[in-house]
């Protein structure tokens, strides 16, 4: 894909939202069976089922209510259900029964598509439809809109994804034969990658590229009194900007691995060019970065060594509430209304958040008052809501919710500071206000001010796009004994889906 800059008149104009490659229902319109995760497997509706359906609160959301299969009646289907985030989506797609025929997009490399790893996107879905999406503002808003400068030229190659048909007649029975052999075949794709077929001199093969090694360790005082590995982390390279940037950066290639147990890594086919190497380690919040450019060159090796992380921290722990994961996976998630019939998945795990009108059930849950967390007393997998939503108050309106947190301080250093450690895993068109001990203070001691376009409560999203606020409390805000941290999500323009997700919170001691 490219941009001239010559061509100003329609680069005054231009910004690309969605790039995809788009199978649908006039080449497999007699697929039924659908596949995107070990987990998530089954007989799909029909489009037919959906146009006689109900819509609900978005045209994407259909109630079946006639459909052909009456085993599905009362499920709700929605595309969204479906996605996926970037470093999972390598294979999905659809299966006929007869003839016994599997059709799927297997995505070799993700290294052409925008926002890192994590980025969600759309897979298959009821059309039948199969995807390759390139790049989008899904779960993450206009932020990864890829826009145009006047006179900006900009080139860049997409692809190519593999598509694979199969076949076995025992898929009759079991559908997941196909399933499993396209698994395979999706593994041959990846360690082929870069192809060696394509003819354009804009894509780059392997001679061409290099490599880059090293070893992370992460290094938090309270945690540790020494460097420890940073295993299973994301580590990749990324065009050079600011720590965690790359989860916004749409218009050059991105480059992603995962640490062994020692920290270990090794970035593989690294097309040549300049980059930052930017880190998420589990179990520790914030982004690293490694601040020198690290410059590839064709056939390069390039070694690191050892490098260290030092993640935000001001202070000892006082509370925590969650797992620092850029998720909201550990908290409360409710079954959805009971007008709505669940699909059970053989294992849920990887679904139970992907249902439609969760949201809803906060106000059911808490009708007049909100919620209250001890941190005495408490479990976030019971009494953390997993989304922070506004209240449905009846005729279409939503007023705004704030949360308590409780908790008890033996004693306060009154001319100190303290850390409230806020880390969101997504936020939809919210204000954050943080207020302490005074719920009617007329200025909150922090707001976000007016943040996020992810839509990921709609969209049944565990995650978005990730935020990180360290908070300074001063002493005299606190007392010693009982204490509350006040969290409202306030906006003027209040709906359904205006909320955050929590990552993680934590409350440090002073400094």
């Amino acid at each position: 894909m490219s941009s001239s800059g010559n061509n100003k008149q329609w680069l005054r104009q231009c910004y690309f939202i969605e790039t995809r490659w788009p199978y649908n229902r006039h080449i497999i319109w007699w697929f039924h069976y659908m596949a995107v995760s070990d987990e998530r497997q089954r007989v799909m509706p029909t489009q037919e089922d959906r146009e006689k359906g109900k819509v609900l609160g978005f045209k994407e959301a259909v109630l079946l209510t006639n459909p052909a299969n009456p085993d599905l009646k009362g499920e709700v289907d929605d595309k969204y259900f479906y996605a996926n985030d970037n470093i999972n989506d390598k294979v999905h797609g659809w299966v006929c029964s007869n003839p016994p025929v599997g059709f799927w997009m297997i995505n070799p490399s993700n290294e052409f598509r925008t926002g890192g790893p994590f980025k969600q996107d759309l897979t298959s879905h009821v059309g039948p439809t199969v995807l390759s999406v390139f790049f989008s503002t899904h779960y993450a808003g206009e932020d990864l809109a890829i826009k145009f400068q006047h006179g900006e030229s900009w080139k860049k190659v997409v692809g190519p994804v593999f598509v694979y048909l199969n076949s076995d007649a025992s898929a009759k029975e079991n559908p997941s034969v196909l399933w499993n052999d396209a698994k395979k075949r999706m593994n041959q794709e990846v360690a082929s990658w870069p192809y060696e077929f394509p003819l354009s001199q804009d894509y780059i093969k392997s001679n061409q590229r290099g490599t880059v090694t090293g070893q992370l360790f992460v290094n938090d005082w309270f945690t540790n009194k020494r460097d420890v590995p940073a295993s299973n982390a994301y580590i990749g390279l990324a065009p050079p900007g600011d720590a965690g940037s790359w989860q916004i950066e749409n218009k050059g290639y991105q480059f992603w691995t995962k640490t062994d147990s020692n920290g270990n890594f090794i970035i593989k086919n690294v097309i040549s060019g300049t980059y930052n190497l930017y880190a998420t380690v589990p179990g520790f919040i914030g982004d690293y970065k490694y601040a020198p450019i690290v410059k590839v060159t064709p056939g390069s090796s390039i070694k690191l060594g050892s490098l260290v992380y030092k993640p935000p921290r001001n202070g000892a722990t006082l509370w925590e509430i969650g797992v620092p994961d850029r998720t909201a996976a550990e908290f409360f998630i409710p079954n959805p209304p009971p007008q709505y019939k669940v699909h059970k998945y053989q294992n849920n795990s990887e679904s139970i958040f992907k249902q439609y009108g969760l949201w809803e059930q906060y106000s059911f849950l808490y009708p007049k008052r909100d919620l209250v967390y001890n941190v005495a007393t408490s479990k976030y997998s019971r009494d953390w809501f997993f989304a922070h939503v506004t209240r449905n108050v009846g005729n279409n309106k939503y007023e705004a919710t704030t949360w308590s947190i409780l908790f008890s301080l033996g004693n306060v250093n009154k001319a100190s500071n303290y850390t409230l450690q806020l880390a969101l895993a997504a936020a939809h068109e919210s204000e954050l206000h943080v207020r302490v001990n005074d719920e009617k203070a007329r200025e909150p001691v922090f707001t976000t001010g007016l943040i996020g376009g992810s839509n990921a409560i709609a969209r049944h999203g565990i995650h978005g796009l990730y935020w990180l606020y360290s908070i300074g409390i001063q002493g005299n805000l606190l007392v010693k004994g009982p204490n509350t941290i006040f969290l409202t999500q306030t906006n003027a323009d209040l709906t359904a889906f205006n909320g955050v997700l929590y990552d993680y919170l934590r409350l440090e001691g002073p400094h």
